[in-house]
């Protein structure tokens, strides 16, 4: 079986057997097996899911990391774990990376993380917490990009992912009789001021941002009742992290003045954050070299920004003298990620894994690990 084969066949394992976050306990299984195969040690997280790999020799340390959980979706009209998010891909690229590097005499070692929960926001945070960058001085991702971005064939040295905070919230008012609204606190009109206070909310218009209600649920039980209660979500984005703490600023000034003025009990709280991109310019570099020895010049895209998020970017929060970028995959990727039918040129895989191994075998730090 060649290289390319043995990556299209991980890909397919991965891909019907999808498991979501936290509880990808197959899928880490498999990949303890396909190491044991390998003969590659590797370290069980133990009471999470997930593992780390690593091969290599010398006091320098470089790693690559790859999100292993799928989305709950309804797909064909069942509800499933579906990787439409690509980290089917993710795993495939990353193994296919240390099948090409595992017998190469390398000069310092090469850590490959396969870390759980990527989807919730929370996956990066708890394998940093278990040990997973340690060591570690550059750090590479790796994605899959849609069509719209960037085709197959090209690939860039660095995805500058937007900051995301997520809330949700409850509102209660006071039921009343249709008839009789001044009885009543309706919670569809703090709703509505909700909204008109997010579409009042400005920040630079230079810096891409959002905030957006996601989730409405306010229900009196019949048509002539007016809703006292309800409860909503919340998704507010920007392209950096100090844009986005000012709009949580103006948002919680929002609620606490809209809670005043209708006299009602309004509570919120932040429930997820993923932090924006913070790019070392000496790992994109590195990429950058890699692309273009691997593929050449025409192949290397510019760095690529966009308003999605990744927690892959709390490796940097939490060790901000590590040097990471994420390296985006062309592959002619849709309708686009997250869609339930979502499909690519596998032809990427095998691609971004001469990539990758290029990126790795020649990230050799310029100082010791600590």
């Amino acid at each position: 079986m060649t290289i390319e084969q043995q990556i299209l066949e991980w890909f397919n394992h991965f891909h019907t057997h999808a498991e979501i976050s936290w509880k990808e306990v197959e899928t880490t299984k498999k990949l303890a097996s396909i190491l044991d195969d390998l003969g590659v040690e590797y370290r069980l997280f133990g009471d999470v899911t997930g593992l780390v790999a690593e091969i290599g020799e010398g006091e320098e340390c470089v790693a690559v990391r790859a999100d292993i959980d799928a989305l709950w979706q309804e797909v064909n009209g069942e509800w499933q774990a579906n990787h439409s998010c690509g980290h089917d891909a993710n795993m495939a690229m990353v193994l296919g990376a240390l099948l090409r590097l595992k017998d190469e005499p390398l000069q310092h070692r090469v850590r490959f993380i396969f870390q759980p929960a990527e989807e919730m926001g929370n996956g990066a945070v708890a394998a940093f917490e278990r040990g997973a960058v340690d060591g570690v001085s550059h750090l590479f991702g790796v994605h899959l990009r849609p069509i719209d971005e960037i085709p197959f064939g090209k690939v860039t040295p660095a995805m500058h992912h937007g900051a995301a905070y997520f809330l949700t919230g409850t509102i209660q008012g006071v039921d009343a009789h249709g008839a009789r609204p001044h009885q009543g606190k309706n919670a569809i009109d703090v709703i509505m001021a909700i909204q008109q206070m997010l579409q009042s909310l400005h920040v630079s218009p230079f810096i891409p941002h959002s905030a957006k209600l996601t989730k409405i649920v306010a229900d009196g039980g019949s048509v002539n009742i007016i809703p006292g209660a309800a409860s909503f979500s919340m998704d507010v984005r920007a392209q950096d992290n100090a844009t986005l703490d000012t709009m949580q600023q103006h948002i919680e000034r929002g609620l606490a003045a809209i809670r005043t003025q209708f006299d009602i009990d309004l509570q919120w709280d932040w429930v997820d954050y993923t932090p924006g991109a913070v790019v070392s310019d000496e790992a994109a570099d590195i990429a950058e070299k890699a692309i273009t020895a691997v593929c050449g010049s025409d192949a290397l895209a510019p760095h690529i920004f966009t308003p999605g998020s990744d927690d892959f970017h709390f490796y940097t929060v939490k060790k901000p003298e590590l040097k990471a970028t994420m390296i985006g995959i062309g592959s002619d990727l849709a309708p686009g990620l997250h869609h339930p039918y979502m499909t690519f040129n596998h032809d990427a895989l095998n691609l971004a894994s001469n990539v990758l191994a290029e990126t790795l075998k020649t990230a050799i730090p310029s100082k010791l690990c600590k």
